[in-house]
C-alpha cells in the first residue's frame, strides 16, 4: 500500500490565464485613448476661458434634439444586442439598420448646429470660444463616423448570420463603442451647457 501511494503522482492543473478578445482589448485602449484625448481638450477649455477674451453666443438648440436622438440610437443599440442574445436575426437587423439612421440624423443635426453657430457669427477662426465649439463637435463627428462604419461590419455579418447567440463579438464591439461614444456626447454637451 506504501508503494502504491508513493508511486502517485499530483498532476497540478495550469492556472487559467485571463484573456480578452484582441479586437476588445484593441477597442478599449482606442476608448482609453478618447478619453484622455477629450479630457485634455476640455482642461484646454477650461484654461484658456478663464483667461478672458471668451465670447458669448448660445449654443444651437439643435444640439439639445441631436442629444435625445443619440440617446435613442442607445437604446435601438442595445435592442440590436438583445436581438443579437436572442438569435432574433429579422429584430437584429432592424435594430441596427435603425441605429445607423439615428446616427445618420445625428450627424446632420449637428451640421445644421455648425449652421447655427455661423449665423451668429460665429466661426471656427477668431474668438477662442467658437473655436472650442468646433473642435469639440468635430472630433465626435469623426469619431461618430467610425462608429457608424463599425455598425455597417456589423449589419453585414448579421445579413451573413455571423451574428447570434454563440458569436456575439461583433455586436459587443459594435454595442460598446456605440454607448460609449453615446455617453462621449453628452458629456460634451452637458460640458459646454454648463460651462459656456
Amino acid at each position: 500500500m506504501s508503494e502504491l501511494v508513493n508511486n502517485i503522482s499530483i498532476v497540478e492543473e495550469p492556472e487559467e490565464t485571463l484573456s480578452m478578445n484582441p479586437r476588445k482589448f484593441i477597442l478599449w485602449l482606442f476608448i482609453v485613448s478618447i478619453i484622455m484625448l477629450f479630457a485634455a481638450m476640455t482642461s484646454a477649455y477650461l484654461v484658456r476661458r478663464a483667461e478672458g477674451n471668451w465670447l458669448d453666443y448660445d449654443i444651437p438648440s439643435v444640439f439639445t434634439y441631436s442629444s435625445i436622438v443619440l440617446v435613442i440610437s442607445s437604446l435601438t443599440m442595445h435592442w440590436a444586442y438583445l436581438s443579437a442574445k436572442k438569435d432574433n436575426f429579422g429584430s437584429l437587423k432592424t435594430a441596427i439598420t435603425v441605429t445607423f439612421a439615428l446616427g445618420m440624423a445625428f450627424l446632420y443635426m449637428q451640421f445644421q448646429g455648425w449652421v447655427e453657430l455661423v449665423n451668429q457669427k460665429v466661426f471656427f477662426v477668431g474668438n477662442p470660444s467658437g473655436s472650442f465649439m468646433y473642435i469639440f463637435t468635430g472630433l465626435h463627428g469623426f469619431h461618430l463616423i467610425s462608429g457608424l462604419i463599425v455598425l455597417v461590419f456589423a449589419l453585414v455579418a448579421s445579413f451573413r448570420l455571423k451574428v447570434h447567440a454563440k458569436s456575439l463579438n461583433q455586436i459587443e464591439i459594435a454595442s460598446t463603442y456605440w454607448h460609449f461614444l453615446d455617453i462621449l456626447w453628452l458629456y460634451l454637451f452637458l460640458f459646454l451647457v454648463y460651462f459656456h
